[in-house]
């Protein structure tokens, strides 16, 4: 079942929505209908689900987004510094362990989000029944990611470009340190292999699986093979050359592998 992937916030949970019989494209702006209320959210994607519905954050999705929906948007959102303020004073007078980052104001004016980060699990009811005097509205809080914040206040990478996650990447995928290993790269250190966020960096992830791909065809390392000076044990790898170094004794040789 093909589906629309929206979010209202980048940090926020995905919703799930049919696709209606209007064009749509990834990257607009819609207004979706909850059981509740109504809010902006964007097409962040358009693809085949195959988790049964009932296990989806399902909406429906009304109509595109009009002007009048922006400038409605932008004035209730008006209110967010001061709104996060009350919240973090809250924090720090219930001494909560979480570090509040951002929060949303729906459409609808009826409903108020906050995203924050934590180590752990919080406990944050009484937060919540306080914030539901104060506001008059219902209150969720989103519990997000490091590099969620990284993707909401972001700049500038060590690469000198703008961050990937802020300019392109909707979805942050698990990053490891086999990304590193497959590429060579593992001996930088984690200073030189970690981004803004403190994470791996998601870029480690774009070439992967063509350097996979290209060690597949090279013998491993260990392998023992026939060379013109004489049988020899594989003791590296040049991926990007196509190449291997091979111990003959006591000699090193490259040997081109194509």
């Amino acid at each position: 079942m093909e589906l629309l992937e929206l979010q209202t916030e980048s940090w926020d949970q995905t919703h799930y929505a049919k696709i209606p019989e209007y064009d749509l494209v990834k990257g607009e702006y819609v207004v979706i209908q909850f059981e509740n209320g109504q809010d902006l959210a964007k097409i962040v994607n358009i693809k085949k689900i195959d988790e049964p519905e009932s296990r989806l954050s399902a909406v429906t999705v009304t109509r595109k987004v009009t002007e009048n929906d922006i400038k409605k948007y932008d004035e209730l959102n008006k209110s967010k510094i001061e709104a996060l303020k009350h919240c973090k004073d809250l924090v720090q007078k219930y001494k909560l362990p979480m570090k509040l980052v951002d929060c949303h104001f729906s459409l609808d004016g009826g409903r108020v989000i906050f995203g924050f980060i934590a180590d752990g699990r919080v406990d944050f009811r009484v937060l919540v029944k306080e914030l539901t005097r104060h506001f008059q509205k219902t209150v969720r809080l989103q519990q997000m990611g490091i590099r969620d914040e990284a993707k909401l206040f972001g700049d500038i990478g060590a690469c000198g470009r703008l961050l990937c996650c802020r300019k392109f990447l909707n979805e942050l995928s698990s990053i490891t340190s086999d990304y590193a290993k497959v590429q060579g790269v593992e001996h930088r250190g984690c200073e030189r292999l970690s981004g803004v966020c403190g994470r791996l960096k998601c870029c480690l992830a774009f070439e992967a699986d063509i350097y996979k791909e290209l060690m597949e065809k090279l013998p491993k390392v260990g392998t023992k093979i026939k060379t013109k000076n004489g049988q020899g044990v594989v003791c590296n790898q040049n991926v990007l050359k196509q190449s291997v170094m091979v111990k003959v004794e006591d000699k090193y040789i490259e040997i081109p592998y194509k």
